[in-house]
């Protein structure tokens, strides 16, 4: 229990918030920001307990001005139910949250007008985390569902591009239909900026998931997944094709016909050891 209380510690309030907050003293409206702070709060400390339950390294749990983040040490090799698991956690928090609002207004604990104002937020709040677009939760779950399909590059190289459409799509919708809603527009530029540095940094993603797996920090593998490449195809094209919660022995072939077999452990060590970044499988495969 005591490592759930640790995560209060992991709490980091950005510097904005406290002028939001200001901002919300001059013109009345204190009370419901602090009660959107703490909405946000619960939500993201849902993240955090499940992804305590199953052991994650938690660097930090960001709340901003207009949502939070839970940062970890995690770099897409646990498993998918996981993933799914943690980021399904947050949005549970508001089906409570909604159910204690609702028994205390039936309680006459609190009035109907201030039981509308916190059942508005988590709903706003619920449906927006949702959306498909990265890196709201909806986005992860985008993730998580390319990847029982597609190698991780590739699932993550998608999630990118449909969220930056999405996101695109949102940002013309509200120039039209609500121009002057400022948080709107703040929230919808900041996912599309998250979404620049998102695809700036995909290559350091993708070799941070190749590293944990290359390092022995694997999830527990559901499937076994043979990847057939060529003698002539380098070490970078047949690593672009690693996917989460499988393991592949990697098939050599030339002109059609088996070569060799190397096993996955092989072409990390090659690549992160040896530093064999540009070597062809024909090579490889005879080197060992």
């Amino acid at each position: 229990m005591n490592e759930y209380f640790t995560l209060l510690t992991k709490i980091k309030i950005h510097s904005t918030f406290w002028l939001v907050l200001g901002i919300g003293i001059l013109t009345a409206q204190f009370i419901p920001i602090c009660l959107l702070f703490l909405i946000v709060l619960i939500h993201e400390l849902g993240h955090a307990a499940a992804a305590q339950y199953y052991s994650w390294r938690i660097k930090s749990i960001k709340l901003l001005p207009f949502g939070g983040a839970l940062e970890t040490e995690e770099h897409g090799n646990r498993s998918l139910r996981e993933d799914l698991i943690v980021a399904l956690a947050g949005p549970a928090q508001h089906i409570w949250l909604c159910a204690i609002g609702f028994v205390l207004f039936q309680s006459q604990l609190i009035t109907h007008e201030a039981f509308y104002q916190f059942f508005y937020m988590n709903l706003v709040i619920f449906l927006f985390n949702l959306l498909p677009i990265w890196p709201l939760d909806g986005g992860k779950l985008v993730f998580v569902c390319l990847s029982q399909r597609y190698p991780f590059l590739d699932a993550h190289r998608l999630t990118i591009i449909a969220s930056t459409i999405l996101a695109g799509l949102g940002l013309l919708l509200f120039s039209i239909v609500a121009p002057n809603n400022l948080n709107m527009w703040v929230m919808v530029l900041f996912i599309l900026f998250s979404l620049f540095m998102e695809w700036k940094q995909r290559h350091f993603v993708f070799v941070r998931f190749l590293l944990e797996r290359h390092y022995g920090r694997n999830e527990r593998f559901q499937t076994l997944r043979p990847i057939h490449a060529d003698v002539s195809e380098s070490i970078t094209d047949v690593l672009g094709r690693f996917q989460r919660g499988c393991k592949h022995p990697i098939i050599v072939s030339k002109e059609g016909k088996e070569r060799g077999v190397l096993d996955e452990n092989e072409i990390l060590h090659a690549y992160f050891t040896d530093k064999l970044t540009n070597v062809r499988m024909g090579d490889l495969l005879y080197s060992y």
